[in-house]
């Protein structure tokens, strides 16, 4: 395995500045931020472009190549994370035409992986939010499959705040939805980006969870979370992790990290393990973004060799 970073937590730095900062500092991967380049953030650590898949040509990819391997890094995947069943129709629309992109964009520069959610109308019933995977995912893994990528869904619920409430804005985020989800739309190119911070607060088995579905471990994001009891006790369980659900970087939080990585190895996973970082004790500034990615590298790495 390798280590890896997300590169959507720096939004004022160019992709050049990012290899920089992560070939010194013991990273060997990049996960792209690949959302639209005049798109705008829409939440925190989106709305982040490092690659520019709508105007991305051969000689565009070769020059990105270029400064990545003049660098010791590789391209783990391309990272776009929006929803595809917003309920404003127009979001929802630009991000099922955008993906189409990525997967171009992915192919030309010999990625074979595109990170993103499944989406979700949070106020649509699981039953209903499958109607809706059936009406629409089938063309999208067409168009990846044109371009020899694969998918990778993240299983974040994507519920942070009330406009979220209550199915959440991402569907996968659990193993009976996985099951159904991949029933659905069958494939070895359809599978999951495993983010283990998700599962701590659901109280999913982290180690299960990877026994289970090993094969279908596309790619793997590193975040930490934290439970604040005293946001639990106030809000309780029903309120779905609003109030006491907190991203930390790997170390800081609850995923014991070396059982993790110990049952990747242990069930063959042999990709990159990406930090995504969404701590608020560090942003604010590039310094404390970098010196976030230190901590994150310090916690993981020493799993990895």
């Amino acid at each position: 395995m390798h280590l890896g970073l997300f590169t959507a937590a720096f939004p004022d730095a160019t992709l050049t500045e990012v290899a920089d900062f992560a070939a010194a500092n013991g990273y060997q991967a990049l996960e792209l931020a690949a959302w639209p380049q005049e798109n705008g953030a829409e939440r925190r650590y989106s709305g982040v472009c490092h690659v520019p898949t709508e105007t991305l040509d051969a000689e565009g990819a070769a020059a990105i190549r270029t400064l990545l391997d003049e660098r010791g890094l590789s391209i783990s995947s391309l990272g776009f994370y929006p929803n595809v069943f917003d309920p404003d129709g127009a979001t929802a629309q630009a991000a099922r035409e955008h993906l189409p992109h990525v997967f171009r964009a992915a192919s030309l520069l010999g990625v074979d992986v595109v990170g993103t959610f499944v989406g979700r109308n949070p106020a649509r019933s699981v039953s209903n939010a499958f109607e809706d995977v059936k009406a629409v995912w089938p063309s999208l893994i067409a168009s990846a499959r044109e371009h020899n990528v694969a998918v990778a869904f993240e299983n974040c619920p994507m519920i942070f705040s009330q406009d979220e409430w209550p199915g959440g804005k991402n569907l996968a985020y659990s193993p009976a939805l996985w099951r159904e989800l991949f029933r659905l739309l069958p494939g070895d190119d359809v599978g999951l980006n495993l983010d283990p911070s998700h599962l701590v607060w659901q109280m999913i088995d982290i180690e299960r969870v990877v026994r289970e579905f090993a094969p279908k471990i596309l790619h793997v994001h590193a975040k930490d979370l934290e439970i604040d009891r005293d946001g639990l006790y106030d809000e309780g369980v029903m309120s779905l992790g609003m109030g006491w659900q907190v991203p930390r970087l790997p170390g800081l939080g609850e995923v014991r990290w070396d059982r993790f990585i110990a049952a990747l190895f242990r069930h063959g996973y042999d990709g990159v393990v990406s930090v995504e970082h969404e701590d608020r004790s560090f942003e604010g500034s590039r310094e404390l973004v970098e010196r976030g990615f230190l901590i994150a590298r310090d916690a993981i790495k020493p799993y990895l060799h």
